[in-house]
């Protein structure tokens, strides 16, 4: 099943290639931001009912050398499967583009990390057919982030980090360090990375711990049960059950006033003051048949 925190880390590669550059680094490539990046469809199924979907491939093309592949996959846990899944991944990205693959697998503790790192083989007797070597990101060489200057400067870089890192002891003092950095963006910016985060920690430990940081108002990703959106809908909720309770006031008074009822300002001001929903349709029913607007209130 595809997480939210699945989801996340490897959207951020899509909107945000400048998080590869730990593996750029480590494979002497020159930084992503010299690079042309073309994110390319997901989808390497080949035959009904088999389905196989890598969760990012981004096509990257170098400021100097030779363009390459790039497919990401998040993985948070050990799968007996996941071995010949990325084999096949590779080989089929390759043949179907004529350009080298490399495998990068996320991943948010070192257990995962270590077993993500292959190889994985392919083997019949003392030959090896194909070797599988994912390039793994995780807690050995993403860089945890120690100073707020770094999140004001690189926040993409930090949201990532933060979220390889929310299984290791030091994740709350990651994202006070992170929630601090925040505070220098505009209201906008610092919402949109406030959030990315809260989606991607979940099912962790430290996910309340982030919820209890957020200072900022607002949604980015509906359906997530974030704290920005509880706040949202909370208010929207709000606002239409007192839109409703306005129409139902403007209802009941002019149904009184077109019948030719008297509505004394104190009344007046009773029903217009109401903004319970179930009291208002009972004084709205009442309204058709009453004979004085007090008769609303008559209880029988």
């Amino acid at each position: 099943m595809v997480t939210s925190t699945h989801e996340t880390s490897h959207r951020i590669f899509q909107d945000h290639p400048e998080v590869l550059t730990p593996a750029f680094k480590a494979l002497g490539l020159p930084p992503p931001a010299k690079a042309i990046i073309e994110a390319l469809t997901p989808d390497a199924t080949e035959v009904k009912p088999l389905e196989r979907r890598v969760d990012t491939v981004l096509k990257v093309e170098p400021s100097d050398g030779d363009g390459f592949l790039i497919a990401i996959e998040s993985q948070t846990s050990r799968s007996r499967d996941k071995g010949s899944s990325w084999s096949y991944y590779v080989a089929y990205l390759y043949a179907k583009f004529r350009l080298p693959v490399l495998l990068v697998a996320v991943c948010r503790n070192r257990a995962t990390a270590a077993w993500a790192a292959g190889p994985f083989e392919s083997r019949v007797g003392s030959w090896t057919t194909q070797v599988t070597r994912p390039f793994v990101l995780g807690p050995d060489n993403v860089p945890e982030i120690t100073d707020e200057s770094v999140v004001a400067r690189e926040p993409a870089l930090a949201a990532f980090s933060a979220i390889v890192h929310s299984e290791s002891e030091k994740a709350p003092a990651i994202l006070e360090m992170v929630a601090r950095g925040m505070r220098s963006f505009d209201k906008a910016t610092a919402k949109y990375w406030c959030e990315w985060l809260e989606v991607g920690l979940e099912n962790t430990p430290v996910r309340d711990t982030w919820r209890g940081l957020e200072k900022m108002v607002g949604t980015y990703f509906p359906g997530r049960g974030t704290l920005f959106e509880e706040s949202y809908l909370e208010g929207k909720a709000a606002g239409r059950a007192e839109g409703r309770a306005e129409d139902r006031v403007t209802m009941i008074l002019r149904v009184l006033e077109k019948r030719g009822v008297g509505i004394p300002q104190a009344t007046r001001d009773r029903i217009s003051s109401c903004t319970d929903l179930d009291t208002l349709t009972l004084w709205f029913d009442r309204s058709l048949t009453a004979a004085t607007a007090e008769d609303l209130f008559v209880e029988k």
